[in-house]
């Protein structure tokens, strides 16, 4: 998949003759293999999603790619999920230091922009790893509904629709052909659904689903329960068994 290396994969403050840091893109490769996760912003918040394979007897009533840094925030990742959770633990260091120090919540682009500088980081100093994971950051701040995109060079990007992980190329096509501007929190959540049965093994059920939004209205982050997720999931079967007949 890459080229030889010729040793600068061995340091990572090190660049190759053609301007490459190798260490970074294993690191964005590790990324590309992990399950699938995305984002979705709406007319009315934003939306989360993630494929999580559980084991025959692994509980499956909390999510471990989906997290909560505010109330007003959360993110999704792929890659190494471990190097998430450092991350996720700043992200949240930093939102209650705003409560703290502004007495107010923090806009969901300084938390992005914060987390893509420490991952920077640790690209330019020797003794460390580039973080094997990339986080799609979504909330509801002052300026409406926001969603960006962290990976593991340090940078940041802001989205209306975003896909990681395996598949997420396929996805990121479908969402160019699927979304739309006016796009609501329901609509979301059957175009997130499809988006994973896109890619997935398994094309019905629920169980391999799971999925988070923060509604501006209430500003709240939560998971939606396993019914909400079935109710729409029955809705696109219901369609894709009147569109074949």
């Amino acid at each position: 998949m890459f080229p030889a290396a010729s040793g600068y994969d061995r340091a990572i403050t090190v660049f190759s003759p053609d301007g490459r840091l190798y260490q970074v893109e294993y690191a964005i490769e590790t990324v590309r293999r992990g399950t699938l996760a995305l984002g979705i912003k709406t007319t009315k918040g934003v939306l989360l999603a993630v494929e999580e394979r559980n084991r025959r007897l692994q509980t499956s009533g909390m999510s471990h790619k989906i997290f909560q840094i505010d109330d007003h925030l959360g993110v999704a990742a792929a890659g190494y999920i471990p190097d998430a959770r450092i991350q996720v633990d700043q992200a949240r260091v930093m939102a209650q230091s705003s409560h703290l120090i502004y007495d107010e919540p923090v806009d969901v682009e300084t938390i992005s922009r914060k987390i893509a500088d420490m991952s920077q980081q640790f690209t330019q100093f020797a003794g460390v790893r580039p973080f094997g994971v990339s986080l799609i950051i979504a909330g509801v701040d002052k300026g409406g509904s926001k969603l960006f995109l962290t990976d593991p060079s340090g940078t940041y990007v802001g989205y209306d629709a975003v896909a990681i992980g395996a598949g997420s190329d396929q996805v990121t096509e479908y969402f160019e052909q699927k979304f739309k501007n006016e796009i609501s929190l329901e609509e979301a959540t059957g175009l997130a659904i499809e988006a994973i049965y896109l890619v997935s093994d398994d094309k019905t059920g629920i169980s391999h689903i799971k999925i988070a939004m923060i509604d501006e209205e209430s500003g709240k982050m939560r998971l939606l329960t396993e019914e909400e997720i079935d109710k729409s999931a029955s809705k696109i079967q219901a369609r894709k068994n009147t569109e074949k007949s």
